[in-house]
């Protein structure tokens, strides 16, 4: 099982491509990716065996079932394949960017079964809430 660990500082370049760290690309195996809008305004990315066992769980859900139809709609309707090159970077999608206020500086953050691409300063605050829990 994958498990993505971490909190990492990183900007894009100037074409919206992110090198990913080290220790994320070493987690995945394949050289592509499904990035998805998160449940906050960040975006998940998956490796390919992660994403099917994810979505997996989704298809579960009888399609009769409202709330399950609402939860697939967002999670399929905003996911897309990344490609990996040759130095470690993914193109950012403009329309997961513009989700997540992804522009410049972002952080990377491990999430278990998936990593995280936050903007900076949304993760930074965010984080601070999470000191509590």
């Amino acid at each position: 099982m994958k498990l993505f660990l971490g909190e990492y500082d990183h900007s894009l370049d100037d074409r919206g491509r992110l090198t990913l760290p080290r220790k994320i690309r070493q987690e995945i195996d394949e050289k592509e990716l499904v990035l998805a809008k998160g449940f906050e305004p960040c975006i998940f990315g998956f490796d390919r065996e992660s994403w099917e066992r994810e979505a997996a769980k989704h298809l579960e859900t009888p399609v009769t079932d409202s709330e399950g139809r609402k939860l697939r709609r967002y999670m399929f309707s905003g996911a897309q394949k990344a490609d990996i090159d040759k130095l470690g970077r993914i193109l950012l999608p403009a329309q997961l960017k513009e989700y997540a206020s992804v522009l410049g500086d972002v952080i990377v953050i491990g999430a278990g079964d998936h990593f995280e691409i936050w903007d900076a300063v949304t993760w930074r605050s965010y984080a601070d809430k999470l000191e509590g829990v």
